[in-house]
């Protein structure tokens, strides 16, 4: 019965278009947004440390985040005495300074500066530390309060 019906409706209905080649299905142009298939393409969702990772290597961050990290683990790096007493006051053209409590604790990161310069160029990479400059104290300043005299003041009693 059912082939009867499809019969009849042969006859009513216009004749099946068959293309060239693939059982009549024909192939559209694209045009416009394509979308992804089924592997991977650079229009799928990336993981969010990817993007961050991408982002950080075409602004040229990668120095200066991994010597931030460094400094945030400077107990790490010297040791947990040394960090107590030293403190990494800033980084310019491949010379880290560090400032020191004493000039005690100064001495004792001068002997140890080249392994520092190494481990933090392991850390960074080749090249990112060139030298570590470690100071001690900086000198006392004579000249406290309102009523301060200009010149030389009290150190003409030392001599």
């Amino acid at each position: 019965m059912a082939s009867r019906v499809a019969h009849r409706l042969s006859g009513l209905l216009p004749p099946a278009r068959l293309g060239p080649g693939r059982g009549g299905r024909r192939r559209r142009r694209v045009t416009g947004e394509q979308r992804s298939g089924p592997r991977p393409d650079a229009r799928d969702p990336q993981p969010l440390g990817a993007a961050v990772d991408e982002l950080i290597a075409a602004r040229g961050w990668r120095r200066q985040i991994g010597l931030r990290l460094v400094v945030q683990r400077w107990d790490e790096l010297v040791g947990p005495s040394n960090a107590r007493h030293s403190t990494p006051e800033s980084y310019h053209d491949g010379v880290l300074v560090v400032r020191a409590e004493s000039s005690t604790w100064a001495s004792a990161l001068r002997a140890i500066a080249p392994q520092l310069v190494a481990e933090l160029n392991r850390r960074l990479g080749d090249g990112a530390v060139t030298l570590v400059d470690v100071r001690g104290p900086s000198a006392p300043s004579w000249h406290h309060g309102p009523r301060s005299v200009p010149g030389r003041g009290p150190r003409d009693t030392y001599g």
